[in-house]
């Protein structure tokens, strides 16, 4: 295992420690279903890329660009506003959650260390290396979240009484935007060549694939319930309201003055160790995606040779990660790439499920590997509801 874990993880940030949370501070243990749902229809996706992959020896940007010279001009200009404002955001939290712990620095200090420590682990390691360093940031997630919530553990009724779906009134928006966020971002599309760099490659390695992305998508569940138990048992009813990063660190401390200090390190461990995990998979997966992109659009390119870490648009892309976005630091953030930034990202979940319903039951498939009706039903139900939460995004926006 190692692929799905990686992309797993970097799916889970903060945002979705959030969401979880809130969903259990407003309505209970009500959205276990929710977190479920939302686990089996990333894992649709995950094992989409994976299996377009490895059925067809194709990357996902090969694929994007049979579907249309579109598909690939909308990934480049979205992957280049993506990462000028993801590296900034990403290393910020990262800074928030160490100058937490250790405010001997300011934000934006300790920011620029972490932007440069996923730069210089990427630049100089190989993948392995990479994937061992993110099984260990997932294990201090996954006992640190997953520890807090022993604290609170529910009763069999109540966490049975969450496995019967049912949407509140006014929470429609929360229950689309948690199971839209388990795990799920740009680098579901980086899969296939965390595959190729692990080895697996060629139909055989199908059916090791999908336990791969089984295995994340459990742990992947685990965790989120994790954050909801510790919003609905410590919070539900008190009428607190956790809001952003910040609020998790105010959550953190609640939990010491409740339980004691060695509790508030626990969780401030697991806000960071989600922030960092998030920051070094985008830092290694998604200049992949890039460098792929500049070898596709030079049709005189060799095609059927992978990217690597060594290719000089992949060192490109990663330094357009990282050093760039240290400007914002200092100067803000333009609202006019905000919005920008905002539109595209309202519009990538669904063109990655309309993208894989197309590949994957097309001729380029062979038969026994293309989308059965169940795969079919739930990434076209994956895309519906990923235009709900991209038209809301963007009423929000304008």
């Amino acid at each position: 295992m190692g692929p799905g874990l990686v992309v797993a993880a970097t799916g889970v940030g903060t945002a979705d420690l959030v969401t979880a949370i809130v969903a259990g501070t407003s309505f209970g243990m009500t959205f276990v279903w929710a977190i479920v749902v939302g686990a089996i229809l990333k894992y649709f996706l995950n094992e989409g890329v994976g299996r377009w992959y490895l059925a067809t020896g194709k990357t996902i940007l090969q694929g994007w660009h049979a579907m249309g010279k579109w598909a690939t001009g909308y990934f480049g200009i979205y992957s280049v506003i993506w990462g000028f404002l993801y590296g900034a955001t990403a290393s910020l939290t990262c800074g928030l959650g160490m100058h937490s712990m250790f405010p001997v620095m300011p934000i934006w200090a300790w920011a620029m260390l972490h932007s440069l420590a996923g730069f210089i682990l990427v630049w100089t390691g190989r993948y392995l290396l990479f994937e061992r360093v993110m099984t260990v940031l997932i294990g201090i997630m996954f006992v640190t979240i997953i520890g807090t919530a022993f604290l609170f553990l529910p009763s069999i009724g109540e966490f049975s009484y969450g496995f019967v779906p049912r949407v509140p009134e006014g929470s429609l928006m929360l229950t689309l935007g948690l199971i839209g966020g388990v795990g799920g971002t740009i680098t579901m599309a980086s899969y296939g060549y965390w595959l190729q760099e692990k080895g697996w490659k060629g139909k055989g390695w199908v059916a090791v694939m999908r336990l791969d992305a089984k295995t994340a998508y459990v742990i992947t569940s685990i965790f989120t319930l994790a954050a909801l138990i510790i919003g609905a048992k410590f919070l539900f009813g008190t009428g607190i309201e956790i809001k952003g990063d910040q609020g998790l660190l105010n959550l953190a401390q609640m939990l010491g003055d409740e339980f004691g200090a060695p509790l508030r390190w626990l969780f401030l461990i697991a806000f960071w160790s989600a922030a960092f995990t998030s920051l070094l998979g985008v830092w290694n997966g998604v200049p992949y995606l890039f460098a792929d992109f500049i070898r596709t659009i030079r049709s005189k390119n060799d095609t059927t040779k992978p990217v690597t870490e060594n290719d000089p648009a992949y060192r490109i892309y990663l330094a357009w990660l990282t050093f760039p976005p240290m400007l914002i630091f200092f100067y803000g953030k333009p609202i006019e790439l905000i919005i920008l930034y905002g539109v595209l990202g309202a519009l990538f979940m669904p063109f990655l499920a309309t993208s894989l319903v197309i590949l994957l039951n097309s001729k380029k498939v062979e038969p026994e590997f293309r989308n059965n009706w169940i795969a079919n039903t739930v990434l076209i139900g994956c895309l519906l509801m990923f235009i709900v939460l991209g038209i809301s995004e963007l009423i929000d926006l304008f």
